[in-house]
This record gives structure tokens, sequence and C-alpha cells, in this order.
């Protein structure tokens, strides 16, 4: 049996969401304004039948492949919204599932944190893969279950507001955001990744 526990399209990727997704992946790298698809599911080795699936079965391009022994990702992408939902389509045909089988997404933690100090923001923009975050602004931080649902967080948190994606963990135990920006950016980003989140159906994830 396979855990279905991400499955969500990004209908347009923003353009700092897409050159972080190049910056982290090995694969074929998206540029913005492609859709884009992320499925996350248990065991993590049949993500490797699910990538055949997928590639055989439309034209998308696949940009992140994470192998894990307790769970495996998946992201494909391409600039036909169609074909990128046909692949979607491919894979939940293949393990006899529907969209609405997979994981609803809980939010774990968040946190908003004003006049950043400088020497923070050091300690963040060391390991960071995205854009710097400077003392004085506002750093926000979500931590998400399953993990792969922070790049909805992420893509939906650029559409709302010019903030900055600092980092991003779509894969692992938990799924983990940091932006940055002013105070008033920072809320409206946050306001609109969680509404982004609340509005996917799926099975219950209890704490």
């Amino acid at each position: 049996m396979i855990d279905l526990r991400t499955f969500t399209y990004l209908d347009v990727m923003q353009p700092q969401f897409a050159s972080y997704l190049a910056t982290v992946s090995k694969g074929y790298l998206p540029v913005a304004r492609q859709a884009s698809l992320f499925v996350e599911i248990a065991p993590g080795i049949e993500i490797n039948r699910l990538t055949d699936v997928a590639l055989k079965a439309t034209s998308v391009q696949p940009g992140v492949q994470v192998v894990e022994r307790a769970f495996g990702l998946l992201e494909v992408h391409g600039f036909d919204q169609g074909e990128v939902r046909e692949a979607g389509d491919a894979i939940l045909a293949n393990i006899e599932l529907k969209a609405e089988d997979r994981l609803a997404p809980r939010v774990v933690s968040t946190q908003i944190i004003t006049n950043v100090s400088d020497y923070q923001t050091m300690m963040l923009n060391r390991v960071r893969y995205g854009q710097m975050i400077l003392g004085g602004q506002t750093l926000y931080i979500m931590e998400v279950h399953p993990a792969g649902y922070a790049v909805l967080a992420a893509n939906e948190a650029e559409k709302a507001a010019p903030i900055q994606l600092v980092d991003m963990r779509f894969f692992g135990a938990f799924g983990r955001l940091y932006l940055g920006g002013s105070e008033a950016e920072i809320r409206e980003a946050a306001n609109a990744a969680l509404a982004a989140l609340e509005s996917v159906n799926g099975r219950e994830n209890p704490a």
C-alpha cells in the first residue's frame, strides 16, 4: 500500500520560488511561470516507479526526486498546465487513489519575529539557499506536516506580497518555510500561505 502524503499543483511558479527550486534541484531546472506538481509518498522507494509513470505518460520534466527510507518526493514541471495535471492523473491512476486521499496539511507552528538582530540574520544567511534577510526586517517561520506542503505555502506567499524567500525545507519529517520582509508584507504573505493550506482537501492529519 502507498500512503499519499502530499499531492499539490502549483499553477504558476513565482520567480523567487522557481529560482530557489532550481538552486536545490538535481534534475531539469524549472523557470518562473511554469506549472509544477509535487507528490510525496511512503514508502520512499516507490517514488522511482511513479517517476517512470509520469514521464512515460506526459512531456513534463522532473526537477526533484528524493528517495528516503520513509518518504519519497517527486517534482515535475512544464509550461503546459494540462500536461502537468495529466502527469498527476497518471500517478493517481497507477496507485488507485484520488487527490483527496492525500493527508491534509497541518500547520505545526508559526512565528513572526520583528526587527530581527543582525547577528541572527547572519546565522540564517549562512545556511539559506534563497534571498538574504537583513537586520531590522521581519522574519516569518512556518512548520508544516507533511513536508511537501511547504512549497504551496511559499509560492502563495510570494504571490501575495513582495517578500524575500529566505529558505524552504520541503522533504523529510516536517516542512519549514522562512520568509523576510517588512512587518506588513510578512503578515500579508503569512495570511496567504495559511489560507492556501486551509483550502487543501484531504484525509484527517492528527497531531
